[in-house]
């Protein structure tokens, strides 16, 4: 299996446990991501650039200064609510996870709409996350048929 055909099947495996979506930013270099892989509804990402909500986002600014994952409801510094916005765009519950290995940091953020992840879904996800982490490391770009597929998925695809 290829590791675009592994990577697929991983974003796949997000996908369903993350029903609501998600976002991932990957070996990021100062504020910019090599890659960001968005699969939140279109609605949330285009209220989400129009008001600039990357800069306030709580998640972003955890998935930054730490490793680990952290539910979104524990995330209580939200003077922009962020995470208020989020959930009348119907992402009510969610999670980040972030990690760093040899001087690159990795996040991302997933959600629900129906309820908390569970403890398994959480470790699951990070294991998702460090594993794309690790299977990107090396990667300059994507083939356009694995940016085809990504859109197939309802994932859209950025490079830094």
């Amino acid at each position: 299996m290829s590791d675009v055909t592994q990577m697929l099947k991983r974003l796949e495996h997000a996908s369903g446990l993350a029903p609501a979506g998600y976002a991932l930013a990957f070996h990021i270099r100062y504020t910019t991501p090599t890659f960001l892989l968005q699969a939140y509804p279109k609605a949330w990402t285009t209220y989400y650039s129009l008001h600039a909500l990357v800069m306030a986002d709580p998640t972003v600014s955890w998935g930054f200064s730490n490793d680990g994952s952290c539910r979104w409801s524990d995330l209580t510094d939200d003077p922009s609510r962020v995470m208020q916005r989020a959930a009348q765009h119907g992402l009510h519950y969610g999670i980040v996870c972030a990690l760093e290995t040899d001087g690159s940091r990795s996040f991302g953020s997933f959600a629900r709409a129906d309820r908390e992840f569970t403890q398994d879904e959480i470790d699951e996800l990070s294991e998702v996350l460090s594993e794309l982490h690790d299977a990107t490391k090396s990667v300059e770009d994507l083939s356009p048929e694995a940016i085809e597929a990504l859109r197939g998925m309802s994932i859209n695809y950025a490079k830094g």
